[in-house]
């Protein structure tokens, strides 16, 4: 079961990761030196965004729940 949420935490990881890699900069910072300070206007941009973060925010939820399952797996073994 360990071994099943530790793995189950690499993916969650590494899809957060990619997804927040995909968001939009949205002010002056690092991103912009990489090129995100350059604005487009695609017209179905804000939804393909709301979209990103409704999902981010799902798979950042489930990081945290493995995060929580896997600390009081390995604290009542």
């Amino acid at each position: 079961m360990i071994v099943g949420f530790s793995i189950a935490l690499i993916v969650f990881s590494l899809l957060l990761m990619l997804l927040v890699l995909m968001h939009k900069g949205k002010g002056g910072g690092l991103s912009d030196m990489f090129g995100g300070g350059m604005q487009s206007s695609v017209g179905g941009s804000s939804v393909a965004e709301r979209n990103l973060d409704r999902i981010t925010v799902v798979i950042g939820l489930l990081w945290f729940v493995c995060i929580v399952v896997l600390g009081l797996l390995m604290k009542l073994k």
